[in-house]
Order: structure tokens, then C-alpha cells, then sequence
């Protein structure tokens, strides 16, 4: 496994496999891997020839007050996992190499579906990953690129600027990671107290209880109010507990599939989940 920290040593590692026309997966993140990320890697290996994983904590996804300076950096760590789980490339740039030194003139927005959820309470946060993702894209130039459903409305909005924009990736959602008690795995579990991460799978059982109660007739109103009662009862902070359709559009009637979407601050850690519901009539 080589470890790249260049644009110019990516494309140089990637060139012998693009001449042979192998296949090229891609993982982007930011490090302070879990078993979620490897998944991710898992299914690049089953699909891809070669598989590059990006670790570079971006700082124009961040807000203000977020977590930025104290977001862990743990790429020793990260490459070990990387290793044991087949990764061919790290691509690992520094902010410079990414951004260079001059100011950056172009951004790249996604209306709609970034106006409300995450998008409502992290302003500039999609744009943020959008400019990112796109570069990454540009960088590597993978035949398909993997991303975790935890982060579903993240990959609404990747899917719809790569179809937007033309890029020649196909983008492929792997189902979310979950530790034993149900909670979503994230790098930000690490700043949970031990009392929190006791308290934290509440979200997903609020969810799996929601999908019973759907399915047994009651009203998608009662059931989303059902979720934040007992989630504020649990000592979290509701940002919102919404239901979409799978399309992201609201929907106030459970007459079809949905995903319920949670997030809910414990202490000063936000935490995100989400839950895909079908309709049985």
C-alpha cells in the first residue's frame, strides 16, 4: 500500500493501472477511520481493480464553532486499518496542496435539498463537501465512488452534482454501520462521555420504534413528535426529526416508502441518524 500526499504522486501511483484500464474505487473521508469507512473499502474491493482512499479533513465544510482544530487526526492509525483491509492507495494532502495559496473564486451550491435538515443548521456546509468532492473526483478520476447512507443527504447532494455536472463516476451508497447497541458509527462517538455513548443508541431506537408504530397505522405526525419526546426525555437537544421521501422531498402522509431523519446534540456532540421505512399497504 503506498501513501500519496500530492496531486502530482496520485496521478503518478494511478498511471500504470489507468494504462492497463483497470478500475479505480474511491473512498474519500477525513480520517480517524471506523469500521463504517472500511465497509466502505470492503465493497470498492468486491467491485474495483484498484481502490484510493482520501484522508484530509476539509476545512470549508466546517462552520463556525465546529470542530475544525480539534477534529482527530489519526492517519499512523488509519493506515494500519487501511493495510489489513486491502486499500492499494492513501491519498493524504495537505490543505495547500488541496487548495493552493491563492483565495478560491469558485464555489459549487446544490439547491433544494440542501436548504433544510443539515443543510438548515450547517449553512455552507454542502457547499463545502460539494467543492470538495468535485476536486477529489478531478484528482483521482475513479470509476465509482463509495459513501455511507448515515450521511444520506450528503449523498443526495454528491449524486445530484455528479449528475448535474456531467462527472464520469457512478456513486454508490453502502448501508450505515452500526455498533451492537444500534448506535451509527462516527468519528464523532470518540467525544461522547461514557454516561453519553450509554445514552446515544436511544436515537436508533427511537427510529426502530417509529417504523413499528408507521406500520401499525398510526398517524406520521404523532409518530415524529413520538421520536422527539423521547429523545429530549434521554437528555439529548433535538435539532430536528423529520420524514422525507427517498428523494428528499417532504412528505406528510405515510402513503409510501420514506427515511426518517434524526439529529439531536448530547452535550456538545451532534449526532445524525436516519432510517429507511417501506410502506406495506
Amino acid at each position: 500500500m503506498k501513501t500519496e500526499t500530492t496531486i502530482h504522486g496520485l496521478a503518478a501511483s494511478l498511471q500504470a493501472a489507468r494504462a492497463a484500464r483497470k478500475s479505480i474505487g474511491f473512498v474519500p473521508t477525513m480520517g480517524n477511520l471506523h469500521q463504517g469507512h472500511l465497509n466502505l473499502v470492503r465493497e470498492a474491493k468486491k467491485l474495483c481493480d484498484v481502490v484510493v482512499v482520501s484522508i484530509f479533513v476539509n476545512p470549508i465544510q466546517f462552520g463556525e464553532g465546529e470542530d475544525f482544530e480539534s477534529y482527530p487526526r489519526t492517519l499512523e492509525q488509519d493506515s494500519h486499518l487501511l493495510a489489513d483491509v486491502g486499500c492499494d492507495i492513501i491519498f493524504a494532502p495537505t490543505v495547500e496542496q488541496m487548495y493552493g495559496k491563492q483565495p478560491r473564486l469558485t464555489n459549487i451550491t446544490v439547491g433544494g435539498i440542501t436548504n433544510d435538515l443539515c443543510g438548515q443548521s450547517r449553512p455552507g456546509h454542502f457547499d463545502g463537501v460539494a467543492v470538495v468532492v468535485t476536486k477529489l473526483f478531478n484528482i483521482v478520476q475513479p470509476n465509482f465512488a463509495f459513501f455511507g447512507q448515515k450521511d444520506y443527504q450528503q449523498l443526495a447532494v454528491i449524486r445530484q452534482f455528479v449528475k448535474d455536472l456531467n462527472i464520469p463516476v457512478e456513486v454508490i451508497g453502502v448501508p450505515i454501520a452500526r455498533a451492537e447497541d444500534g448506535l451509527a458509527l462516527s468519528s464523532r462517538n470518540g467525544y461522547l462521555t461514557e454516561d453519553q455513548r450509554k445514552i446515544a443508541p436511544t436515537i436508533y431506537q427511537s427510529l426502530k420504534q417509529a417504523e413499528k408504530e408507521l406500520q401499525a397505522g398510526h398517524s406520521l405526525s404523532d409518530v415524529l413528535q413520538s421520536i422527539k419526546a423521547q429523545l429530549t426525555a434521554a437528555g439529548f437537544v433535538v435539532d430536528y426529526v423529520e420524514a422525507r421521501q427517498p428523494n428528499l422531498q417532504p412528505i406528510e402522509i405515510f402513503n409510501q416508502d420514506i427515511v426518517l431523519f434524526v439529529a439531536a446534540k448530547l452535550g456538545s456532540t451532534r449526532l445524525i441518524d436516519n432510517l429507511q421505512v417501506q410502506f406495506k399497504a
